[in-house]
């Protein structure tokens, strides 16, 4: 900074504060003490000064550490600062001067010689000729307390919806020049005395007075007080020696003016472009008015020169005048005190129009709605119309919250659009369209979508909207958009994007419709989903998945190059706990990616483009991936316990009385088998069929797109709840008991060398019946040695733990289909228990009292 500069700027902060000294002294000491850096010793000498001359020592340097802590630069300079005040005796008085007289006490106190120091935010920077423009800027404002800030009302107008939007930019003289509005000045005057005048000569003083007065100037013996309050009506002040009935007079006169000032007032202050078209267009309106208003001063003063008037006879021509100005002005009161813009602006003047019983005040009222809802009923149309927000100052009840450019869309785009690009502002909706807001929500919702589909579409009964008391007028227009936006969107997405044939496929392949695709895939695949999911190779996998679709029928299918194989990085229980938000550890543990087997992770992705993506999003794939998971696993359960059963066919060669042992075996994995199959079949046959039958029944009956998108999330969701996939207890549950079968599998797998041994030895000396038992036993010993366990026992386990979790299981359904009066689940209960057989072992469980012994299964199972 220059020396011209500095030394200019130092006469600046002199003249600002009142002091006499020259401006040379304070240059030089700037130029001495121009160090940018304060050293350490220094700002700990300071420090240690200035703490102790505080009346609390430890709470300033408390504050201290908070301040060094949030890393505040010029805190040293502050010190510094601080230390320089407390050192100049003169410099005190004169602040402590300074603040009692400008009435300051608070100020007076913290700038006292022992309180100075007590609090480290006066003062917010080191003097120095870096930043002394910023210390006389902020010792002007404190000066002149009447003085604006235009940076406020720059950042404002600059504050609108769209970056693209270039707002113009407003002038600063109607605000640092007060005197250029339209208003009265801010100087506080007071009227000139008029009992020397006679009662004749004060009726003309008077009326000359008014007319300054009612034209927003003041006068000599009419001054006015300004407000307390922004939104406060102005008053006056009457010269003293006025004859009492001339003051009555005029005192019943002044509302005109008061009423006046504070629409103008209201004019100026919403004609900048920060406040919304709304206002501006009411601003406009009331202008208008205004206008007529100076039009009846012109007469008035026409027939004061003429000598025509009175007082009393102005008093009698300025009724209908008051009348209006009254209402402009209690509308603007009214706008200012709810900080009101856009839609909410309209849901006041609707309601002014509503309640007002005088016809003309009704007109008026009228007059101002419309003028003001001009702008916004053109968002409107262009909404209903087009589908295009043009809402620069977020006025519009349909808030837009789309991030990116339609050019920058990804080909999976809109997960979350239907619910989160467009929503209502319900502080933005005018009462007159509350009712059909969602209607005016969907209806551009439709027709932005068909535009995002490369379709120019624009309503062939568009017609121009115009605010009116009886609804019905553009009502029925928003009706007549709405039905020709969603039948459009409706036949594209059916009829040119074949949305039917899309949720056909996807229920082909996630809900097992295809039933030779998924034995053709699990007989290529089963091999490397067995492996642990590090060890999996996706690029393997997704050659297989291609190899089922061709070598089966789903070859027939046209959609079947948009499915994927993917491998998720969590089971599907974990999966649905982590919805529910229940924490487990164990579960946490049991999901790692180093013990997680690719059958577990295994399911479908299914590539969607736009639109069609809007019914296919990520939660809904995410919900056919759940029921996949689920079918999924339970079809390899029972792969493996039919592989049980054909390994259990060996034991045909065995003697009778070796073959006895196997028969617990046998009947437990029939059991396993049962159980699996009926939950297989009532998921498939049960649940998702009939629920897929009403979901068609309903598409074929709907009228627009949210009623599909409503329709299929049903559907979604009834086949989840019924696949007891919602219940995280039930699907803990069902995961026990599939558990226990992969367990018993596993088991028969490592035992069958055991039984290929026994059937060599029968061949061997098939005759020999004690031959066959000798060997057998030999067999038995081998798998117990190798097992760890008696075979029988081991059998015995498994048996009791199935058991167990099933009659858990029976009970769950039992209860829940009991406390959610749902019949359909029952039938997982009647079909597993077709023979009552478990009837006994649930009645104790559903009265509330303990089980009995549930080995008893076990023992009378066979």
């Amino acid at each position: 900074m220059s020396e011209y500069r500095v030394h200019w700027l130092v006469q600046e902060l002199i003249t600002a504060l009142g002091v006499t000294s020259s401006a040379e002294e304070f240059v030089e000491s700037l130029h001495i003490n121009s160090s940018d850096t304060v050293s350490g010793s220094v700002l700990q000498s300071n420090l240690r000064q200035v703490s102790q001359r505080s009346p609390n020592p430890d709470a300033f340097i408390s504050k201290y550490e908070e301040l060094k802590s949030k890393q505040i630069s010029s805190l040293p300079h502050i010190i510094a600062l601080l230390y320089q005040i407390t050192q100049d005796k003169k410099l005190k008085d004169y602040l402590y001067r300074k603040a009692v007289s400008s009435g300051r006490s608070e100020s007076a106190s913290s700038l006292s010689t022992p309180k100075v120091l007590s609090d480290s935010r006066t003062v917010s920077s080191h003097v120095d000729g870096q930043n002394l423009p910023e210390i006389v800027t902020r010792v002007k404002k404190a000066a002149s307390v009447s003085k604006r800030s235009s940076q406020r009302y720059k950042d404002l107008e600059r504050k609108i919806r769209h970056p693209s939007y270039q707002a113009p930019v407003v002038p600063d003289w109607g605000k640092l020049r007060p005197h250029m509005g339209l208003d009265f000045g801010i100087e506080v005057l007071s009227p000139r005395p008029l009992q020397d005048v006679p009662m004749y000569s004060q009726e003309t003083k008077l009326m000359e007075d008014l007319l300054y007065v009612l034209s927003g100037l003041e006068g000599e013996y009419i001054v006015p007080h300004p407000p307390l309050e922004p939104n406060q009506l102005r008053t006056f002040a009457v010269s003293e020696g006025v004859d009492p009935s001339l003051r009555q007079l005029v005192e019943k006169i002044l509302p005109l003016a008061s009423y006046y000032s504070i629409i103008v007032r209201f004019i100026e202050e919403k004609s900048s472009y920060h406040h919304g078209q709304v206002n501006q267009s009411l601003a406009g309106a009331m202008n208008l008015l205004i206008h007529e208003y100076k039009v009846f001063l012109a007469q008035l003063e026409m027939h004061i020169r003429h000598e025509n008037v009175n007082l009393q006879s102005i008093r009698f021509y300025s009724q209908p005048t008051l009348r209006t100005m009254e209402i402009l002005a209690n509308i603007a009161i009214t706008i200012n005190k709810a900080g009101a813009q856009g839609g909410k602006v309209l849901s006041l003047l609707h309601e002014q129009t509503v309640s007002a019983g005088d016809p003309k005040v009704r007109k008026l009222c009228m007059h101002l709605t419309q003028a003001a809802s001009v702008p916004y009923m053109e968002i409107l149309q262009k909404w209903i119309y087009i589908g295009v927000i043009q809402d620069p100052y977020e006025e519009f009840l349909v808030e837009d919250n789309e991030l990116i450019q339609r050019e920058d869309r990804p080909a999976n785009y809109s997960d979350d659009y239907w619910a989160k690009c467009y929503i209502i502002c319900r502080d933005r909706v005018p009462i007159f369209l509350e009712k059909i807001s969602d209607v005016i929500l969907r209806t551009g919702k439709y027709l932005n979508v068909i535009r995002q589909c490369g379709r120019n579409v624009k309503s062939p009964q568009s017609q121009e909207l115009k605010y009116t008391i009886a609804e019905s007028e553009y009502v029925e227009a928003i009706e007549q958009a709405y039905c020709f936006a969603s039948q459009t969107l409706l036949d594209l997405l059916i009829k040119e994007y074949d949305l039917m044939g899309r949720l056909r496929s996807v229920k082909h392949y996630f809900l097992h419709d295809q039933g030779d695709f998924i034995v053709q895939l699990m007989d290529m695949c089963e091999g490397e989903l067995s492996k642990n999911i590090n060890d999996i190779v996706p690029h393997r996998l997704e050659s297989l998945l291609e190899l089922a679709l061709r070598t089966s029928t789903a070859n027939s299918d046209p959609y079947k190059d948009d499915m994927r194989a993917e491998l998720l990085p969590f089971d599907l229980v974990h999966q649905m706990f982590k919805i529910h938000g229940i924490q487990n550890q164990e579960l946490s543990e049991s999901c790692s990616p180093d013990k997680l087997t690719g059958l577990e992770s295994f399911s479908f992705g299914y590539e969607v483009r736009w639109p069609v993506s809007l019914v296919l999003n990520y939660n809904t794939k995410a919900c056919y991936q759940m029921i996949f998971r689920h079918l999924f696993y339970c079809k390899h359960v029972e792969r493996l316990l039919c592989r049980v059963w054909l390994s259990n066919k060996v034991c045909k060669m065995f003697p009778v009385s070796s073959s006895q042992s196997y028969r617990p075996a046998f009947i437990l994995r029939q059991r396993m088998l049962n159980c699996v199959q009926n939950l297989q079949y009532y998921m498939m046959v049960e649940v998702i069929e009939p629920n897929w039958h009403n979901f068609l029944e309903k598409i074929n009956k709907v009228t627009n797109v949210d009623q599909v998108l409503a329709c299929h999330s049903d559907f979604l969701s009834s086949c989840i709840k019924d696949c007891m996939l919602t219940n995280p207890g039930l699907l803990k549950m069902v995961n026990v008991l599939i558990g226990v079968c992969v367990s018993f599998c596993r088991f028969f797998e490592n035992a069958q060398k055991y039984f290929v041994d026994a059937e060599l030895n029968s061949m061997i000396a098939p005759s020999d019946a004690e031959s066959d038992v000798s060997e057998a036993a030999p067999s038995i010993e081998c798998s117990t040695s190798a097992l760890g366990e008696n075979f029988e026992d081991s059998i015995r386990n498994f048996d009791e733990q199935f058991s167990a979790a099933l009659i858990s299981l029976l009970n769950k359904i039992d209860e829940l289909a009991m406390e959610d009066n749902n019949e359909k689940m029952l039938n997982v209960l009647y079909r597993m228990d077709f023979n009552s057989y478990y009837t006994s072992f649930l009645v104790p469980s559903v009265g509330g009292s303990s089980q009995t012994d549930q080995t008893g299964v076990s023992h009378t199972s066979g």
